[in-house]
């Protein structure tokens, strides 16, 4: 085998399931070995942003590896804002990168994508990048390889490998997965019983999960933690969509002065909160109504276990849930909450559409014809999404980057052969909106619903009275059939509601939804988030 064969063989047995990509000069020996070897199926899209989003959902709902495959320089710069959000929010990115032969290097010239040094780039990456190796040596390939996606798959974490382009044909021997180094089972032990006993003697103990819980694949047997101990269970903001799947006790998610008086008064007044994968984030905690003291919560991220001023290294999250769940026997008695009540009853008239209004159409239509897995942008979108019923979600919650939903959406479509809904506003459709084209070429067919307001509507709600915001009318819905789709442009609720029940009926094609909101209505979520976040120095 050539070096490219066992690097794509390599990904396919370490978990990849595809590769999204956009060829270049340095990239185009990789691409054609790529197509013609079929290990792993090739998805090319339009703009490298766009690679790295979707390869980032990919990764997030199957709980394995994504991966973006770029050329050198103007293709891997480009990527470099998806790779930080990957790398923020804890989802295992392969990036695979052409570059430059060693002939090439070696003349003395500069080279075309080249910035300041031909090793900028991966001096670049490894500040977004757990592991990177470069693999210019097909002796050390093969270890190389190994090393860097354990390291995705250990850390949950982008990794970066560098591929020259004489590299690509090069004979070299397949790789040998690297062994799981097993954590000190004496500490593992010693963690779990003090876990256990805290929260055995707690008034009130509360179990938040986040993002790692779904990165490991870990919702059901947290679930089960959760039924054992008898602890309800929330999530996180940037843990929303977790659960969906897995009977649990979950009371909702944690939004703080944004979210619902009982979640918040559960997570608020909890004498034993128990962090599960939780980023420990401004957007996941600076909602607060009061000042949570972390010192006095149990933390379980990156590897290592915090209770107070007592830290166990070296002890994965899974390791931990297992060492729970084979100690935790005797149920306490189950602080009981509602369920949490998403709005329904969607009422079809001629009213002007509020982003609330997506919510309640939307839950009623999953009642209906089943849940979607939903791709949310950035803003107003993402907010109005904590009003629809609990379903997988991926959306960028944390490192809060704009232009993610819609090739997020096709990358949930290609990773899970399920149609998805996306939810973007028209100022992100605007970055990303143009990669629906891709979709004829490879059947997908999302239903994508633009919250279309002609403004950058979330800013203002921080900063308003400003003319920077304003967008323009952009008739979305005029372009859908020119890239391979069906839109319509909506203004009322009656409107709304037919549109969302034929985008349902119609497969196929994508199916866009431009849904006109009035400048200044906003969702309530939102407004109460802004109204904290706006002013981080203000009481409550």
């Amino acid at each position: 085998m050539n070096l490219s064969e066992v690097l794509l063989d390599a990904l396919k047995s370490h978990g990849a399931r595809q590769i999204f990509g956009i060829p270049g000069d340095f990239a185009l020996p990789f691409f054609r070995i790529a197509e013609q070897s079929h290990i792993l199926p090739l998805y090319t899209l339009s703009h490298e942003p766009a690679v790295g989003f979707a390869a980032d959902a990919a990764a997030r709902v199957n709980s394995t590896l994504g991966v973006a495959a770029v050329t050198y320089g103007a293709g891997a710069l480009n990527m470099v804002n998806p790779v930080a959000a990957a790398y923020a929010e804890k989802s295992p990115v392969v990036v695979i990168s052409g570059a430059p032969g060693a002939a090439e290097a070696n003349r003395g010239l500069l080279l075309h994508h080249q910035g300041r040094r031909l090793d900028s780039q991966l001096r670049i990456y490894s500040e977004i990048t757990c592991d990177q190796a470069c693999l210019n040596d097909a002796r050390s390939a093969p270890a190389d390889i190994a090393r860097v996606l354990h390291s995705a798959l250990t850390h949950s974490q982008p990794v970066y490998l560098e591929l020259p382009r004489d590299m690509v044909a090069v004979p070299c021997a397949q790789v040998v997965a690297a062994t799981p180094s097993e954590p000190d089972t004496e500490a593992l032990a010693a963690c779990a019983q003090e876990i256990l006993e805290r929260v055995r003697v707690a008034a009130s103990p509360v179990i938040m999960v986040g993002v790692e819980v779904r990165r490991f694949g870990l919702e059901a047997k947290v679930a089960e933690l959760a039924t054992r101990l008898g602890v309800p269970v929330v999530t996180s903001l940037s843990g929303r969509g977790l659960l969906a799947d897995a009977a649990s006790p979950l009371c909702g998610t944690y939004l703080g002065v944004a979210g619902t008086p009982e979640v918040t008064r559960l997570v608020e007044e909890s004498d034993a909160l128990l962090l599960l994968g939780v980023i420990v984030s401004d957007t996941n905690f600076g909602v607060s109504a009061r000042h949570i003291d972390l010192r006095r919560t149990i933390q379980a991220l990156d590897e290592r276990v915090t209770l107070g001023y007592h830290v166990y290294p070296g002890l994965p999250l899974a390791a931990l849930i297992d060492a729970l769940l084979a100690r935790a026997s005797a149920p306490r008695r189950l602080l009981l909450l509602a369920p949490p009540a998403y709005p329904r009853g969607f009422v079809a008239d001629d009213a002007p559409i509020a982003p609330t209004d997506i919510a309640v159409a939307v839950n009623d239509l999953m009642d209906s014809v089943g849940r979607f897995p939903i791709a949310a942008d950035m803003g107003d979108c993402l907010f109005t999404a904590m009003d629809i019923e609990n379903t997988a979600l991926v959306a960028p919650a944390y490192y809060a980057t704009m232009g993610f939903g819609v090739p997020a959406g096709l990358g949930l479509q290609a990773a899970t052969g399920e149609r998805p809904l996306v939810l973007v506003g028209d100022g992100a459709f605007q970055m990303t909106g143009m990669e629906l084209g891709n979709c004829r070429r490879y059947g997908w067919d999302p239903i994508v619903v633009v919250f279309n307001n002609s403004s950058w509507e979330t800013l203002r709600a921080f900063e308003p009275n400003c003319a920077f915001h304003d967008r323009g009318d952009w008739r979305f819905a005029d372009m859908a059939q020119a890239l391979g789709g069906d839109g319509v442009r909506v203004r009322t609720r009656r409107q709304l509601f037919d549109a969302l029940r034929s985008a349902v009926a119609t497969r196929g094609r994508f199916q866009l939804i431009d849904a006109v909101i009035p400048r200044g209505v906003i969702s309530r979520t939102l407004r109460r988030f802004v109204d904290k976040m706006g002013r981080p120095n203000a009481s409550s």
